[in-house]
This record gives structure tokens, sequence and C-alpha cells, in this order.
């Protein structure tokens, strides 16, 4: 199978999901699901089109309680087109599912071109034979246009042949099993119509948060003898009769246009989207436009490995990381949704996946890892808000965040196992903040952007900084500082089983990474011309007692250890063993061991048992030479074998409950055993393409893993990382690849190429240019001027020094 195509064959209703979900097409404005168009949401199907950054808040009520969730709105449908010969039934889910109706299907998803296909053919009670093929865009080249052109051919009868080309506004949030209790009701129609014109458009308003959505739709027809809308509250139709001969295609060409009353240079969503729709060129003419955007971005996205079945699954976590964060986003007031515009679960809300998705975008689209970062930049003063009613100085940022930066993690959660309403401390995990400000700091590493670290980075981290410094409480008896209350990376421990009010102590992650991040801001500090540094200093009113403080934590931090490793938190080491063989003899699967041990009445809290990389988070986004000074710097000598020692520690204890998890693993393992780190790498490369987590991929597809393996692939095999203003390069190319190639940005440089190869590593430097850069490999440095190659040998992929 070609590396730049998703193929599937044959109809299957039990798959239409996870195939809707991969064969997304967006743009990072809008995106619409894989759905078919004569479909709506059956249980089977689920049509769906979602704007970034489109979130409305409903209240609902469940087990006696009022809960309010915001969600990423299900916007009004624009693919809505089905046919019938001689009135008989239309082409829709029944007829596709009949075995004596439909003869062949085949459906392919286009990655290098952004293009959806489908084939088929089926017939009728009285054996006509139809044949119909279709392409569909989302236009990368223009934000608000999407495209879908039918063609058809009647086999062996000649007749009328009815058409049917629909907008939909009355779809509701229902595409998460698990949600159906709450209210999805997130449309409020306003007015539709269009008549006899080629023309029909809809508008309405979302619930609360009062975004005016507007879709038109024009279909043209092959010498339509008759056209005639049709019309109810939130949809309408044009029904087009045409006269069919036998052999002879019919094409239908459906262009839509989709625009909110968030949209700059528009004075009203509805006349924009119908004026767009009407200037709108043909299929033909849309679909080069969009072919040629997608050859500029994948000019970018030089990515390769010499295996076609790695490289075709790489290609589409890239393709499908473009369209939901692409050059259209830049101008936009978004984050980084951790299920993509592809679905609603985890509601479209941005978690920390920006962890995942920044190192990839940043060593190439670095304005839109910028833009991302913006996003949070406008919510800082929301996130001091949420510090100061806790208690606390600085800025704590949500666990999920979605239209103004509040907390938007749920209080309750159902267990589908048990059918049980459970308590949800999730915003416990204030480790989110440390995040964000890693991602400010790689940032600015990879970049050299000192005005975005002036103007908004330095604030930002530093007022993270400033909670963690103040959330931090002193000890005297171990002169240490401690973090209390708080949840890390691993959402199976959310508190101690002897303890009534949630949240853990001394969290490793969670300590270390604070003071990173407090040596971080010192570092801003320091950086920052005298004049902006007073300033900042000034409109924060940091005062040289904070100062003092921050130094002062970042030295005394606690981390706690047992048996020769990190714990993952005070009092890990009192903690059960899990009867691991027992519960995978009694379940098969047991990803999802939370669910399992509370529908026995049981918890995760007893074991020593994690969902997912916890402590070990902490070995993918440091060095080992940054773990070192960190722990050096809290009075730790840390052992040579720590991080293998404690690598070992954790991986048997962890069932991987996550999609990051096999994806942390593998990064770590690849220093360690190279073929549990393949194994485990394939696992995340295939979690989404392979369903792995049962059903999960239809919901959404998890988008921080998809752009980890990338990122794997770019920082661990081809072992690049930004430190000050060296590239450094530490490969550790596996057994199972022959070569990585990579195409990257770099502090203003482009073209720059680098060749990893089991023997060598090659890097070389585009001549246009316009200064030379140090690239440091295995203790070897070299200075590459424009135009210049360095090559240096490896040792079975690995530096051979």
């Amino acid at each position: 199978m070609s590396r730049w195509l998703l193929s599937y064959r044959g109809y299957d209703p039990e798959a239409e999901g996870v195939r809707e979900a991969l064969c997304t097409l967006g743009n990072g404005y809008f995106a619409t699901r894989g759905a078919q168009p004569e479909a709506t949401a059956d249980g089977f199907h689920y049509p769906g089109t979602y704007i970034a950054g489109c979130y409305d808040r409903l209240a609902s009520t469940v087990v006696g309680r009022t809960v309010v969730n915001e969600d990423l709105v299900n916007a009004p449908n624009w693919l809505p087109l089905t046919v019938r010969v001689e009135n008989g039934p239309w082409l829709g889910p029944a007829v596709l599912s009949s075995s004596s109706s439909l003869l062949s299907y085949r459906q392919e998803l286009d990655l290098r071109r952004g293009v959806l296909t489908r084939l088929l053919r089926f017939a009728d009670e009285a054996g006509r034979v139809t044949r119909m093929a279709q392409r569909r865009l989302v236009s990368m080249d223009d934000p608000h246009v999407a495209a879908l052109e039918t063609t058809i051919v009647a086999e062996n009868w000649s007749g009328r042949l009815e058409i049917r080309s629909a907008l939909d506004g009355r779809v509701t949030n229902a595409g998460v099993d698990r949600y159906r209790l709450l209210n999805g009701a997130h449309l409020v129609p306003a007015s539709e119509g269009g008549h006899q014109s080629e023309t029909v458009w809809l508008t309405c308003r979302t619930a609360t948060s009062d975004v005016g959505i507007a879709v038109a739709a024009r279909t043209r027809v092959d010498a339509a003898d008759k056209r005639t809308a049709h019309e109810e509250r939130g949809w309408i139709a044009h029904d087009l009769v045409v006269e069919a001969a036998e052999g002879v295609a019919i094409t239908v060409e459906k262009v839509a246009a989709l625009y909110t009353s968030r949209d700059r240079a528009v004075e009203e969503p509805g006349e924009a989207a119908r004026t767009h729709t009407d200037r709108a060129t043909g299929f033909d003419e849309l679909l080069e436009r969009h072919t040629l955007a997608w050859g500029r971005l994948w000019r970018r996205c030089q990515l390769g490995v010499d295996r076609e079945d790695v490289q075709r699954v790489l290609n589409l976590h890239m393709f499908h990381l473009l369209q939901t964060v692409s050059e259209h986003t830049v101008d936009l007031d978004v984050g980084v949704p951790a299920r993509g515009l592809h679905g609603e679960a985890y509601r479209g809300h941005v978690f920390w996946d920006e962890l995942f998705v920044l190192p990839f975008l940043t060593l190439r689209f670095p304005e839109i890892a910028r833009s991302l970062l913006l996003y949070r930049s406008r919510r800082l003063p929301e996130a001091r808000w949420a510090a100061r009613e806790a208690g606390h100085r600085g800025a704590m940022y949500p666990w999920q965040s979605g239209g103004d930066g509040r907390e938007e993690t749920q209080r309750l959660h159902l267990n589908p196992r048990s059918g049980r309403w459970l308590p949800d401390h999730s915003h416990l995990q204030r480790h989110v903040g440390l995040a964000i400000a890693h991602n400010v700091w790689r940032f600015y590493e990879a970049t050299g952007d000192a005005e975005f670290l002036a103007e908004y980075g330095a604030e930002m981290l530093l007022e993270i900084a400033r909670f963690f410094a103040d959330l931090a409480t002193y000890n005297r008896t171990l002169d240490r500082y401690e973090i209390r209350g708080v949840m890390g990376p691993d959402e199976y421990h959310d508190g101690y089983p002897d303890r009534d009010e949630p949240g853990l102590d001394n969290n490793a992650y969670t300590n270390v990474m604070a003071a990173w991040v407090l040596c971080r801001a010192l570092d801003v500090l320091a950086l920052l011309p005298g004049d902006r540094r007073d300033e900042l200093r000034e409109r924060l009113g940091l005062t040289r007692e904070e100062i003092t403080r921050l130094e002062d934590v970042s030295r005394k931090m606690r981390v706690v250890f047992h048996d020769g490793v990190i714990s993952q938190f005070e009092g890990y080491a009192n903690l059960e063993e899990l009867d691991w063989e027992g519960y995978r003899h009694r379940y098969g699967d047991i990803r999802r061991l939370d669910r399992i041990l509370e529908a026995e009445g049981d918890s995760p809290n007893r074991y020593k048992a994690s969902k997912q990389a916890d402590v070990l988070m902490l070995f993918h986004l440091l060095s080992r030479e940054e773990i070192d000074t960190i722990l050096a710097r809290l009075g730790h000598t840390p052992a040579p074998d720590l991080i293998n020692r404690t690598t070992a520690y954790y991986l048997p204890r962890t069932c991987h409950g996550s999609t990051l998890s096999s994806l942390v693993h593998a990064w770590l393992m690849a220093r360690v055993d190279g073929e549990d780190a393949w194994r485990l790498f394939m696992d995340s490369l295939n979690s989404d393409i392979g369903d792995s987590r049962h059903g999960t991929t239809a919901e959404g597809i998890h988008l921080g893993a998809m752009a980890g393996t990338v990122n794997l692939v770019q920082r661990c095999y081809a072992g690049i990382s930004t430190q000050g203003t060296v590239l450094h390069i530490d490969p550790r190319l596996p057994a199972g690849v022959g070569e990585v190639r990579l195409g990257l940005r770099y502090r203003g440089h482009w073209g720059i190429d680098v060749s990893v190869r089991h023997d060598r590593l090659r890097v070389a430097l585009n001549p246009g240019v316009a200064f030379p850069i140090e690239v440091a490999c295995g203790g070897e440095t070299a200075v590459i001027e424009p135009g210049g190659s360095w090559e240096t040998p490896l040792l079975d992929g690995r530096p051979a020094a």
C-alpha cells in the first residue's frame, strides 16, 4: 500500500466510526468527519463538523446534581447529499447494509492532496445498477470552503434520477456514549433559505456563547430538469430531477462556505457565507488550489524513514496534525484540542498535549507554534484569577481549557463498566502550568525569538514559577519545600487510601519540573535587557524577596526516593503490589484498570499501578544532563544508573491506559532495549489506525499520541534537541529502521537537512541560509557554513564516541 493512501474496501457499519475519524478533512479553521454524505447519526455513523475554538456551555442534571459542561460545538452539517432511482428508496445506510443492494464499496484518503474518495456500485429491486464516485475536500487554500463532487452513472438503465442536497442545522453533540445523558443541544436555529436558486443557506447561534454560525451551499447538476426547495426549522434542501441515460455520467457539484460571527472582516456571517459560495470557483479549480496548498505544507514537513508501513502512518499523523492546527490557525485564538477537530471526546478541550505537538511544529512552522502559545498568553488573566481564588500568587492554569481559560474539568465522570457516576479530581493536575512554561522555554531555544520571550513568554513563565513557589510549603524539620494535594500525570492515583481529601504529596514529576521551571524563570530575568526586565518586574510587582524565594525553592524542593529509584509520590513505597498476572488472566485488556477496580469496589489508589508514565515523563522532557543538574541543585547525587533503574521499576507497573504512555516508554527504552522500544513504538504508532483502545478513536483521534510518534522519530531516533544556541544531535536509530531523514528550521535557518544511518550522521545547510550553525554530536562539535555539510561516524545508529 502507498505511503500516501489510507484505503478501506467493503462497507462495515461497525467500523464506520473509526473510519469517519481517520478520514476527517480539515484546514485548521474547521474540519468535517469522513461520514457518508447520505448518513445521519444512527449509532454507527456520526457526521460532525467542528469549528476551531467554537465552544458552548450547557447545564445538565446528572444523578440529582446540576453540572455545567462546555463543549466544542457540532456545527451544521454541510455534507448531506443522496440519490434515488425512479422514486425508489433514497441511498443510505439501509441500502449500503444490504448484501443484495451493495455490489462494491471502496473509500480512499489521499494524504498528499487531502482528498477523500468514495467509489460504490449498488442495485435496486428492479436490477438497475448505478455507479457512483465521490471526491471531497475541505480547502487548505481557503479556510471557509469545502466541496463535494459526485459522479453518477446509470450502468444498465435510463430514467428518472432524483438528487437531494441539504444543509442540516438540527445536529446535536451526541458523539460520545458516556456523554449521552448530558445536554447536547448547542445550536439554536435562526433562519434558512434558498428556494429556486442554486444556493441554500442556514444560520444558527450557539445556545449560551451566542456565536453566530452560517453555512451556505451551492449545488450544480448537469442538465437538471427541475429544482424544488424543502425547508423546516434548522434544515433546508434542494431536490433536483435529472433524466439519466444509460452509460452517461452525471456530475453533481456541491460547494459550501462556513462563517461565524467571530470572523474578521465580516459584517454578518450569513451574508458572508452566501457571497463566498456564489463567488466560489468550480470543484476542479478548488481542488487545484487546495492541492498546491498541501504541497507547500508537505515541503516543510520532511520527515522520512525507509519503512513504508511506518512512513504511511507517520504521514497520516502529520496530516491530521496539520488539519487541526495549520497556517490558518495563526490568526485564530485557539489551542491544541486533545482529540483534534475529529470528534467530541474530552469535549474538544485543551489539555497539555502541546508538549507533544509543539516540538514538531516549532522546527517547521514556528508561526503556528507561536500562535498556540499566544492562546495560553491571552488566558493568563484567568489563570491569575484562579491562583488568587486558590489563595496563591502567580498563575494557575487549568487542566482542561476551552473558550475563556477557566477550569473546564468535569467534577463527575461515568464508569461505563459499573454504570456509576464518580467524583473526578483530575483538576488537581497543576502540572499543566509546568508544561506551558516548558513549551515557552523550548520554543525560545529552538527559534531564538527574543521578542516573543520579552513580550509574552517571560510573563507566562514568571507567573507560573511564582505560583509553584507560592504553592510550595516549607518543612522546617526537613529544610525542604513540599507541594501537597496535587495529582501527577498518572490519573489512576488521585489520593491516599486512608485519607478523605483528594490529592497526593510531593509528586516527583511536579516537584522536579517545578524546580526546573523556577531555574528557567531566573534565567529569563537574566536574559531580558535591563529596561525590559525592570518594566516586567514593575508590572508584575515582582519583589527582590520573591526572587530570593524562587531561588530558595529551586534549591530545596523535596524529591522522595525508595529502593534506589525516584518515588512517584510520597507514600508510594507503602502501596500494595497488584496481582498483574491475575487481572490479565481475568480481563485480558486491563488498560482501563481504574474502571475494572472501581467496578469491583476497589481503587487503584491502593496499588503500585499506573495508568501512564509519571516519574518517567521527566526523562522524556528533560535531558540526562538537565536531570542531573536539577537533582544536584536539590542536593542529591544521582547514581549513574538512576534513569535505567527508575525506568525498569515503573515499566512493569504501568498498564498504558493512555495512548501517550507507550509512546513515552518507547522513548525511554530506546536507550536500554531496542527490541522492546520498537514494540512500544509500533503500539503507539498503530493506536488510532488500529483503534487499539477499542472504540475511542471513533470519538476523535488522539492528537498528542499522533504528534508524539513523529516527535519520537525526530527527537529520539534522530536525536534532535535544542539547547542554547547549539543544535544537538544524539541519534538512537532502531534496528528496524535503516535511515531517518529530516528537514528542519532552527533559529531562523531554513533548509537544514539531517540524515541518520546506522554508520553515519550527515548534516547539510542550504546555500541560501544567511549564516552558519553550530551542531554537536557525541562530544564532537562543528560549525557548518551555508551550502556546506558535516559528517560523523555512528556505531549501530548511535554516536561512535
